[in-house]
């Protein structure tokens, strides 16, 4: 019977096959930063792997291993405050990112890179997407991800905005054995890491929020739900000059959209006022959860 829950927990089989896809593919992308990029050239990755790699400096110790000991109390906490399904996953995503990390430990001889800026800003890209495609698919890594996963659900602060403040704090501690110079180029590494975290995350800007003020708003929102087959909303105005009332167009569109709401606007009202703003994440009908 409890067999059975278990599986149920874990999801459709569909699901499984690819949370464990990217739970391989981000922890191997994650594993190339760390080996080829990073450890060789003196610098530090992020979270667990981060103070691994400073023990490994000091002491000599295993990275893949130091890892999952330095799990262990990182996931006793999200048990207690993540739910069960998300913690499974990132069970297995743990054993597995140490499993990776000592398997790719050999490719620093196979794929050398010498120029340490350069090894900072791949190494950021390649450990960044690693954990965005992990968390866009709602498994991660463990380690402080899990901290920065209960920052995200019970304070809405940005996956990568919550894990800079961990980490930066770590990199500054270790200016003081690594020298400043080796500490701001990690510093470099973990600010372009996360904003391509975030980017992958929550997604690149194809969703544009649009506000349109027309005199002829009536016939203007008919075209854009008709023609486009976007919902619209009417939020009530007024002009602060003439303190006329008027419906200003709210609605949400992807950039290629933009194109057939401008024509609209060229036939409907060429003089109406027009803005756009990105739409950071979006939730709802005609939008993907």
């Amino acid at each position: 019977m409890k067999s059975v829950r278990f599986r149920e927990l874990l999801g459709s089989n569909q699901e499984i096959v690819r949370k464990i896809f990217y739970i391989i593919f981000g922890n191997l992308l994650c594993s190339i930063a760390i080996n080829v990029f990073f450890v060789p050239n003196g610098l530090l990755s992020t979270g667990v792997g981060g103070l691994s790699i400073i023990l490994n400096y000091l002491m000599g110790t295993p990275i893949g291993f130091m890892v999952f000991l330095l799990n262990v109390p990182l996931m006793i906490l999200g048990l207690f405050k993540l739910d069960k399904k998300f913690m499974i996953y990132t069970g297995i995503s743990v054993v597995l990112y140490s499993w990776i990390l000592n398997l790719t430990s050999g490719l620093s001889e196979v794929f050398v890179v010498k120029d340490v800026f350069i090894a900072a800003v791949f190494g950021a890209v390649f450990n960044g997407a690693g954990m965005g495609f992990m968390f866009r698919n709602d498994v991660c890594q463990g380690g402080f991800d899990i901290l920065a996963t209960i920052l995200k659900r019970y304070y809405n602060m940005n996956i990568g905005t919550g894990l800079s403040i961990f980490n930066t704090t770590i990199v500054t501690l270790s200016a003081f054995k690594f020298g400043a110079i080796r500490s701001m180029y990690t510093l470099v590494a973990i600010q372009i890491g996360y904003k391509v975290l975030d980017k992958i995350q929550i997604g690149f800007s194809f969703r544009k929020n649009i506000m349109i003020i027309s005199d002829k708003s009536e016939i203007m929102a008919n075209r854009i739900m008709q023609d486009m087959g976007r919902g619209v909303t009417f939020i009530k105005g007024q002009g602060a000059y003439t303190h006329i009332d008027k419906n200003i167009i709210y609605c949400t569109l992807t950039s290629p959209e933009i194109v057939k709401l401008k024509e609209i606007l060229n036939e409907t009202d060429p003089g109406a006022f027009f803005t756009v703003t990105e739409a950071t994440e979006v939730l709802g009908a005609g939008f993907n959860e």
